[in-house]
């Protein structure tokens, strides 16, 4: 990680935040590279997507298309623990899902017309889940579920292989449980191109939704129109208040989580107690030097604030995707 030492005085909130932004790489240094690709997918198809994934995620895959049969095979190959977790939050997020769509409703005006509110399915979504240093299962069941949920007829999941050049066996394994209709082996800027603009092994669909780094999301918003899109999220973000009462072993466990999306995300650690944020910074160091490869360059800002309620301020006009309190009265 590249670490920041920073101490605020607790006046205008919104100029510290953007100075926090300032860290982060900027999303549009990444435009050329990916209309790049694009037009290489565009044009080059299969091929394309292959010879982009061996140069940009180090292995060639084994095959675009992962058999049905693999990706089953995965699901019966899993951990039991893994498993049961997998099942467990296919069954939350699907009662959500469930919950969540809208019902067939028809509003009777006064001058007699009517409008009628339904939610229709489209024919095909994209899922894709990043793979980065990790492997995010939990990305496949919360964007293919709700599609099947919905009544999406086809859902294809992209996730970039590993380094053997085969998909990761718990992303397999989420998969089948989500009920997805198809698996490819790839990912990053190739991967939604792929999805959105169709090759030999790979039809397009009207969707694609799920997270990714900056050039996923780039890729996305250059899409855009070509295809459906769920919106542009950005880079991971994580951002934690804390003080003396923190685990600061564990706050150190968290920021690695989020530094494995990538080095473009930001990661904000504010404390009014300099004495914990020398130890979250020990212990943050520790944590990276147990997983080597891992985590990468992503940016964190240890900040000094005046006091916890500066800290939320600064919180405030931040807005971090992620925010976590670990301190007394949280």
């Amino acid at each position: 990680m590249k670490v920041s030492r920073i101490t605020w005085d607790g006046t205008d909130p919104r100029g510290a935040a953007a100075r926090l932004r300032a860290l982060q790489p900027a999303s549009g240094e990444v435009a050329e590279p990916v209309a790049r690709i694009i037009d290489e997918v565009a044009r080059g198809g299969d091929a394309a997507v292959l010879a982009a994934q061996e140069r940009y995620g180090g292995a060639r895959p084994v095959g675009l298309r992962v058999e049905p049969a693999d990706v089953e095979a995965a699901r019966a190959a899993a951990p039991d623990e893994l498993a049961a977790s997998l099942e467990l939050a296919a069954e939350n997020i699907t009662r959500v899902a469930e919950a969540e769509a809208m019902a067939d409703l028809r509003v009777t005006l006064p001058q007699g017309q009517s409008v009628r509110l339904r939610s229709v399915p489209v024919a095909s979504a994209g899922a894709y889940a990043p793979g980065g240093n990790a492997a995010y299962p939990s990305s496949v069941l919360m964007c293919c579920i709700p599609a099947k949920v919905a009544g999406v007829e086809r859902v294809a999941v992209a996730s970039p292989p590993g380094s053997s050049g085969e998909a990761n066996p718990a992303v397999l394994a989420a998969a089948a449980i989500a009920g997805a209709d198809e698996v490819y082996a790839a990912g990053g800027v190739q991967a939604i191109a792929a999805l959105a603009l169709g090759t030999e092994s790979i039809a397009a669909v009207d969707v694609i939704v799920g997270p990714g780094n900056r050039y996923v999301q780039e890729a996305k918003r250059q899409l855009y129109g070509r295809v459906g899109i769920d919106g542009s999220a950005g880079p991971s973000e994580l951002m934690v208040i804390c003080d003396s009462s923190a685990r600061s072993a564990w706050v150190a466990l968290d920021l690695c989580a989020q530094a494995e999306h990538g080095d473009d995300g930001l990661l904000v650690v504010a404390s009014a107690d300099a004495e914990t944020l020398d130890e979250v910074e020990r212990e943050t160091a520790a944590a990276v030097s147990a997983r080597p490869g891992a985590v990468g360059d992503a940016p964190l800002a240890l900040v000094e604030v005046p006091s916890t309620d500066a800290a939320r301020e600064l919180a405030d006009a931040l807005a971090p995707e992620h925010l976590e309190l670990d301190c007394e009265g949280a």
